[in-house]
C-alpha cells in the first residue's frame, strides 16, 4: 500500500493538471477535498506556502471565539488569493493580469490585512514592487502556469481546511490544535495556562518571511539550537476579558471549572450551592520575559475621531454617528501612522488611497486637499505649545465647533454653511443637547506672545491656500454666470491680477489675441522666405515666389493657444503653430497631400478640423453628386471592370446584397465562362443562399417540355405538384387550354394533376392558379379564363339551365315550364329539357311524354330507339342532357364541364380513389349492383325474368311502322380522334323490339332501374360471394350451416347492408 506522501504527490499532480488545463471544476474541487482530508500535518502537506506560519501569524485571540473570527478573516483572504491564481491559470486571463493595485478596496480589506498575503502573490510571480502595487517583471511575458497552479492548489486546500476547522468538520483537528492551543477548548474563554508550549516554530536565518517556506524545511526535523537563531516557543496568551460577559477584565481564575471571570460575574456564578466549593485564585495578566505585545486591533478596527467609537475595519461610516472614516488610526492608544511615501495621498471623505498625480479621488471624485508633509527622521516633530483655555464663541470652544457630515471639515460657529463644500450645517438632534453649564465661563488669561513655531507657520500656509482656493472658486462661479470658462478666468486672473478678470478679458484680451495672430503670421512668412532662399540656391528654375501673407489663424485658435500656454503670448504663438501643423498632418494622413489647399481650407473654417474635412471632401464628392442627381439612367454594372472592389461596391449598393462576401460570390459566378448567367438571376440566387453548388443548381433548371436550361426564377410551378416548366411553356400551355379547351383541361402539362373531379380540390386549385395566370397571360386570354371560370361556378346553381337547341347556359328565375333561350330565342321545357310544343301546355312532363308516344307518328316510327334517345345521358355535374345511348363504354366525359362519370350509375371516374381500403389503381368507379355496368352482361332472358318476377311489363316486338333490320339508336363514337354522334347500325334480333341485343339490354335495365328492382335474388352462388367481397360484407359460414341456409342468409345480409345505387337514373318510361 502506498504511503501518505505518495498519495499526496499523486493527488497534487492530477489536480494541478486539471487546474491549468481548464477541465471541470468538479474534478478540481474533488482533488482539493482529497488533499485536505489526508492525515498529514501542514508542514508536510504544503511545500510552497508556509501554512503553519500563515495560520499562527493570523490566529489572534485569547479564546476560541476570537481565534475562529481571525481564522475566518484568513479564509476570506485566501479566497481572494485563490481567485488571483485561477485568473493566471485561465487561458482567457483578464486584461490587467500583470499588476495588483494596493489601492484596490478588496485587496486592502482582505489580502493586505493578513500577514503573508503579499508573499503568496510573490510566489504567483508578482515580484516587482512598484509605487502603486505589485507586478510581474518586464521580461516575463506569460506567468509560469505550472508553478501558479501548484501554489493555487495549496491555497485552495488550506482554505478548505480552515473552513472545516471553523465549522468543526475537520477530520484531523489535532494538527491545528497543536499549533493553535486555543482551538482545543470547545467552551469560549477557557484558560490556556495548562497548555504548554507544545509547538516550536521552525525559523532560522535562511528561512523566508511570512508565507515563504524554507528550502530545507522539515516539520519533523530537529530544532535549531544556539544563539539568537534558536527556536522561539509560542507561549499561549491568557484571555483578557471575562469568559461570561466578555466585557470586563479577568480578576479571578477558577481551577475547578477552568474559567476566567471578572469580579461581578464571579459573585453571581459561584453564588450557587453546587459551585460554592470551587477553588478560585486571583489572576494577574503577565507576559513572558522578552515577549512583545502584538497589536491585532490595528488591522481589525478603527476609532472614530468624532465620537471615539471603535468600529470594524470593513466599516466606512461610524456605526454611532455615521461620520466617515478619516484616517487609519486603529483604536484607543493607537498612534497615527504617517504616510509610507509621498507617492500617494488619502482622501479625507472616503479614505481611498490615490496616486500622487491624481487631483480628484478615484472613488468619490472629491478634490485633493492640502495635507501635512511627512515627517522625516532627521527632523523630529516639535511638540506644539499648550493652547490657551477655550473662550466661548472662539475657535477651540467645543460648543462653537461642528463637523460637516459630507466632507468632515471642521467648521466654527456662527457659520451655518460648510466653508469647504458649501453644504448647510445639519440641525443637532434635540436629545443630544446638553443642559447649560452652571459654571460661568471666564475670559482667557493673557498669554505672552512667542515667536511663531514651524507648526503655526504651516497652519498659516494652509489657511492662505484655503483662502486663495475659496476666492478662485468664487471667481469661477461668477465667471460661469457670465459665460466664461474656468480656464479663461484662471488665465486672465494670472495675467491681469485683476480681482474681476472678466473686465480685463473684455478690454485687453482681443488685443492679446490679435498680437498672437500677428506673431503667427510673421513667423510663417519668415519660414517661407528662408525655405525659398534655400530652394533658389539649389534649383532656381523651380523657385516659387515668396508670399507676403503668412499663416492666418482664427481668434478661436489664438484663444485656445493662449489658454494652453497659460497667458504667455510667445508660447501661445508657438502652441498655435504646433496645433495648426498637427491639423495639417492629420488631414494629410487622410489623403489630402496639397498642403497649401489644406491651409486655405483650415483658414476658411477658422481652424475647425471637421469643417475643413467637409470642404476638402466636397470636391471629391462632386462627380458622385452629379451622378445621383442626374436624370440620366444608371449605367449597367460592368462585371468585367478591372477594379473588382468597385464592382462589388456597386453590387452592394444597387442590389442590396446582405454582405461583401455575397457580392464577391456573385461576381465570381458571373465571371465563369462555362455558365453564362444573367446578372439579375445570379443576384436573386445569391441573396437567398451562400452555398455555391446550390446556387449553380438553382441557376441551371431544365424545362421538361422544351428541354432548355433556365434559372429557378424563370421557372413556373403549380401548387398541386412539384413539376416546374419555363415561363414560356407555362404561358403557351395555359393560353391554348383557355382558348381551345375546357376549363377542366387547365392542369399541369407534365403530370396532368390535379384530379379536378373533386370539388374541394377544384376550388382551391383555381384560386391559386388565378394569381399565376394574371401575371403571365395576355389580357384578352385572362378575361376569357375568368368567363369560363364564372360559367363553371354558375353550373352549380340549381336554377341554371342548358338550352337543348344551342347548348347555351343561363340562370332562369321563373316558375313557368316554357323557357326561351336568350341566345337562339327557341323555347324548351324547364323540367324535362325537351323542345317546347303547344301540346305540352297544361300537361306535366310525364303526361306530355305519354301523349307523344300515343299520338306522334314520328315518335311511334322510331319506337324504343326514340325512347332511349329521350331518356339519354344527363351529366350529374352540370345537368347537361345528351340524346345518346348508354350502351358501349360506360365511361362518359361531359363536353360542357369535363366531368367524367359512369353513364349507368352517375358515379365519378377517378384515378386517385377517395374510398377507404380501395386496392384498385388506374381509372375506375365504384358501381352499385343495379348499375348497367354489371347488368349488361346478363342475358336478355334473365333480365326479362327479373321484370316478370316483379310484374313489370316490357316490349318484345317492334311497334308498327318501325324500321327493322338495323338499330337506329344514337351513340357517341370515336372516329379518328374525334367524337361524333351517329346511329348504332347493328343487326336487330327477333324478340328484341326492333333493337340490337346491346341496346335491348339497355332498355330492359332502364325498366329495372325505373322500378328500383334489386337484381340480387337472381345472383348465382359465385356472383353472391363476389358481390359480398366487393361491398365488404362478411361472408363467413356458421358452424353446421348447410349451403341453402348459408346463401339465403348471405343474400339477405347483402340486401340489408348494401343499398342500391343512390345516383342511378330512375326515369319512368
Amino acid at each position: 500500500m502506498r504511503s501518505l506522501s505518495e498519495q499526496l504527490q499523486q493527488m497534487r499532480t492530477q489536480t494541478e493538471v486539471c487546474l491549468y488545463s481548464g477541465e471541470r471544476q468538479v474534478e478540481v474541487w474533488a482533488g482539493v477535498m482529497a488533499m485536505a482530508n489526508l492525515p498529514l500535518p501542514p508542514g508536510s502537506k504544503y511545500h510552497h506556502i508556509h501554512a503553519e506560519t500563515l495560520v499562527i501569524e493570523n490566529s489572534a485571540g485569547g479564546n476560541r471565539k476570537e481565534t475562529l473570527a481571525s481564522l475566518q478573516r484568513l479564509s476570506t483572504a485566501l479566497n481572494i488569493l485563490e481567485k488571483y491564481g485561477c485568473n493566471l491559470t485561465n487561458p482567457n486571463r483578464p486584461k490587467f493580469w500583470r499588476t495588483v493595485k494596493h489601492n484596490n478596496p478588496v485587496f486592502r480589506a482582505t489580502v493586505d490585512a493578513i500577514q503573508g498575503g503579499r508573499g503568496v502573490l510573490s510566489l504567483y510571480g508578482y515580484s516587482l514592487q512598484e509605487p502603486d502595487g505589485l507586478s510581474f517583471p518586464e521580461n516575463i511575458l506569460t506567468p509560469d502556469v505550472g508553478r501558479v497552479a501548484a501554489v493555487t492548489l495549496e491555497v485552495m486546500s488550506l482554505r478548505m481546511e480552515i473552513e472545516m476547522i471553523i465549522k468543526e468538520a475537520h477530520p484531523h483537528p489535532e494538527f491545528y490544535e497543536r499549533i493553535i492551543p486555543t482551538l482545543r477548548h470547545k467552551d469560549v474563554g477557557l484558560n490556556t495556562d495548562v497548555v504548554g508550549s507544545q509547538f516550536t516554530a521552525h525559523s532560522s536565518g535562511h528561512s523566508k518571511s511570512l508565507g515563504f517556506p524554507s528550502k530545507h524545511h522539515s516539520s519533523r526535523g530537529p530544532p535549531h539550537t544556539g544563539g539568537d537563531r534558536g527556536p522561539k516557543s509560542i507561549q499561549p496568551k491568557h484571555p483578557e476579558n471575562c469568559s461570561i460577559c466578555g466585557i470586563f477584565r479577568i480578576s479571578v481564575h477558577c481551577v475547578t471549572c477552568l474559567q476566567g471571570l471578572c469580579s461581578e460575574c464571579d459573585k453571581l456564578y459561584h453564588s450557587g450551592a453546587e459551585r460554592t466549593g470551587h477553588q478560585r485564585t486571583k489572576f494577574t495578566a503577565t507576559l513572558p520575559p522578552g515577549a512583545k505585545t502584538r497589536k491585532h486591533s490595528s488591522s481589525s478596527s478603527w476609532k472614530c475621531a468624532l465620537c471615539s467609537r471603535t468600529n470594524s475595519s470593513h466599516d466606512v461610516l461610524c456605526e454611532e454617528c455615521e461620520s466617515p472614516r478619516r484616517g487609519l488610526s486603529s483604536g484607543a492608544g493607537a498612534e497615527e501612522k504617517p504616510p509610507s511615501s509621498i507617492t500617494e495621498w488619502q482622501c479625507k471623505s472616503c479614505t481611498m488611497v490615490n496616486g500622487a498625480s491624481s487631483v480628484l479621488c478615484e472613488v468619490c471624485e472629491r478634490p485633493r486637499l492640502a495635507t501635512r508633509p511627512p515627517v522625516t527622521p532627521s527632523h523630529p516633530p516639535i511638540t506644539p505649545p499648550r493652547p490657551p483655555a477655550p473662550v466661548l464663541g472662539m475657535p477651540g470652544d467645543p460648543d462653537s465647533q461642528w463637523v460637516c457630515q459630507f466632507c468632515t471639515y471642521l467648521n466654527y460657529s456662527p457659520a451655518t454653511v460648510c466653508e469647504m463644500c458649501d453644504l448647510p450645517r445639519p440641525e443637532p438632534p434635540p436629545l443630544n443637547r446638553r443642559p447649560p453649564s452652571p459654571v460661568r465661563r471666564v475670559p482667557a488669561l493673557s498669554v505672552k506672545h512667542k515667536d511663531p513655531s514651524p507648526e503655526s507657520q504651516e497652519t498659516r500656509r494652509q489657511r492662505l491656500l484655503k483662502d486663495e482656493g475659496l476666492q478662485l472658486i468664487q471667481l469661477i462661479r461668477e465667471g460661469e454666470k457670465k459665460g466664461i470658462s474656468p480656464e479663461e478666468v484662471y488665465t486672465s486672473l494670472k495675467v491681469s491680477q485683476d480681482p474681476q478678470p472678466w473686465r480685463w478679458m473684455k478690454s485687453d484680451l482681443p488685443r492679446v489675441l490679435a498680437q498672437i495672430q500677428a506673431l503667427v503670421s510673421t513667423a510663417t512668412v519668415q519660414d517661407k522666405n528662408r525655405g525659398n532662399a534655400q530652394h533658389n540656391d539649389s534649383n532656381r528654375e523651380k523657385a516659387s515666389v515668396p508670399s507676403d501673407r503668412g499663416l492666418q489663424i482664427s481668434k478661436a485658435e489664438a484663444k485656445q493657444a493662449w489658454l494652453s500656454a497659460g497667458g504667455d503670448v510667445q508660447g501661445a504663438a508657438t502652441q498655435a503653430l504646433r496645433a495648426r501643423q498637427a491639423k495639417v498632418d492629420e488631414l494629410s494622413g487622410l489623403g489630402f497631400a496639397d498642403v497649401s489647399q489644406v491651409q486655405d481650407v483650415l483658414t476658411q473654417t477658422g481652424g475647425q478640423l471637421r469643417g475643413a474635412l467637409a470642404l476638402l471632401q466636397r470636391a471629391m464628392l462632386e462627380p458622385f453628386h452629379e451622378r445621383i442627381w442626374s436624370e440620366a439612367p444608371e449605367p449597367p454594372v460592368d462585371v468585367h471592370h478591372p477594379d473588382k472592389d468597385r464592382v462589388c461596391r456597386r453590387l452592394l449598393a444597387v442590389y442590396d446584397l446582405p454582405s461583401w462576401g455575397r457580392c464577391e460570390l456573385a461576381l465570381s459566378l458571373l465571371l465563369e465562362n462555362s455558365a453564362p448567367y444573367a446578372l439579375e438571376d445570379v443576384v436573386q440566387a445569391v441573396r437567398e443562399s451562400h452555398d455555391r453548388e446550390f446556387i449553380k443548381r438553382v441557376l441551371a433548371k431544365e424545362c421538361p417540355i422544351c428541354l432548355s436550361v433556365f434559372p429557378h426564377s424563370k421557372m413556373q410551378s403549380l401548387t398541386s405538384c412539384q413539376c416546374s416548366v419555363c415561363c414560356g411553356c407555362f404561358q403557351q400551355h395555359f393560353t391554348i387550354a383557355v382558348r381551345d379547351k375546357h376549363i377542366r383541361d387547365m392542369v399541369c402539362p407534365v403530370c396532368w394533376e390535379p384530379d379536378i373531379n373533386d370539388p374541394e380540390t377544384l376550388n382551391s386549385y383555381f384560386s391559386t392558379l388565378d394569381i399565376q395566370l394574371r401575371e403571365c397571360l395576355e389580357p384578352e386570354v385572362y378575361e376569357l379564363f375568368h368567363k369560363k371560370l364564372t360559367e363553371q361556378a354558375l353550373i352549380k346553381d340549381p336554377k341554371f339551365l342548358w338550352c337543348c337547341h344551342c347548348s347555351y347556359g343561363f340562370i332562369y328565375d321563373g316558375d313557368q315550364l316554357k323557357v326561351t333561350c336568350f341566345q337562339c330565342r327557341n323555347s324548351f321545357c324547364a323540367q324535362c329539357k325537351k323542345p317546347w310544343e303547344s301540346q305540352h301546355a297544361g300537361l306535366t312532363c310525364d303526361q306530355y311524354q305519354t301523349w307523344k308516344r300515343e299520338n306522334d307518328p314520328e315518335y311511334q316510327r322510331q319506337g324504343l330507339a326514340g325512347f332511349l334517345r329521350d331518356n339519354g345521358i344527363t351529366c350529374p355535374n352540370c345537368r347537361f342532357q345528351y340524346a345518346l345511348s348508354k350502351g358501349g363504354c360506360m365511361h362518359f366525359c361531359c363536353s360542357q364541364c369535363r366531368y367524367q362519370f359512369c353513364s349507368g350509375c352517375n358515379n365519378p371516374f377517378h384515378t386517385t380513389c377517395a374510398v377507404d381500403e380501395c386496392s384498385v389503381s388506374g381509372l375506375h368507379a365504384h358501381h352499385p349492383r343495379d348499375c348497367l355496368f354489371y347488368l349488361r352482361d346478363w342475358e336478355p332472358s334473365r333480365l326479362q325474368a327479373l321484370l316478370q318476377n316483379n310484374s313489370v311489363t316490357f316490349n318484345t316486338e317492334a311497334p308498327p311502322g318501325t324500321q327493322t333490320g338495323q338499330c337506329g339508336v344514337l351513340e357517341q363514337k370515336d372516329e379518328g380522334g374525334q367524337q361524333s354522334d351517329s346511329a348504332c347500325g347493328a343487326q336487330t334480333q327477333p324478340g328484341h323490339a326492333g333493337l340490337c341485343e346491346k341496346h335491348y339490354r339497355e332498355y330492359l335495365v332502364s325498366l329495372i332501374n325505373s322500378s328500383s328492382l334489386d337484381p340480387a335474388p337472381l345472383f348465382t352462388s359465385t356472383e353472391l360471394l363476389l358481390a359480398c367481397r366487393r361491398y365488404k360484407v362478411d361472408e363467413g359460414r356458421r358452424e353446421g350451416e348447410d349451403n341453402l341456409s348459408f346463401y339465403t342468409r348471405l343474400l339477405q345480409k347483402l340486401m340489408d347492408e348494401v343499398p342500391l345505387g343512390d345516383k342511378v337514373p330512375r326515369k319512368k318510361p
